[in-house]
């Protein structure tokens, strides 16, 4: 085995923490342009990071088969993909915030995904 599931908990949180904190950085950086842009960016960053949290709770909950983890895993990106089409559901049609800001907020928060793995530590 190369990582234990400890490390993948470990990294799971880090890219968590990071997307948080991406979400508070796009509010305030929206915040310039209105509280609905700033709110708008910081909740569509937020469900990125809710989808995170739902997918490494169902993937790293216990070791089992690997059939077993497998099923795990899809089963958590189905849960995360719900959890951030739902959320941008509520925050366009609900709550009906501006959405160019929520879509910057979501792809600032996924750029954590693909720099999260570029850097050691």
């Amino acid at each position: 085995m190369l990582n234990s599931l400890d490390s993948g908990r470990r990294v799971a949180l880090r890219i968590i923490v990071l997307q948080l904190f991406v979400a508070t950085v796009a509010g305030c950086a929206f915040m310039l342009r209105g509280p609905r842009e700033a709110w708008a960016a910081a909740l569509g960053a937020g469900i990125v990071a809710l989808g995170t949290a739902l997918l490494s709770m169902r993937a790293f909950a216990k070791l089992g088969s690997g059939g077993f983890v497998l099923g795990r895993l899809l089963s958590g990106m189905v849960l995360k993909w719900i959890a951030i089409l739902g959320g941008l559901f509520v925050i366009l049609v609900q709550f009906k915030l501006p959405p160019s800001a929520a879509i910057a907020g979501l792809m600032a928060a996924y750029a954590v995904n693909l720099l999260a793995f570029r850097f050691k530590g």
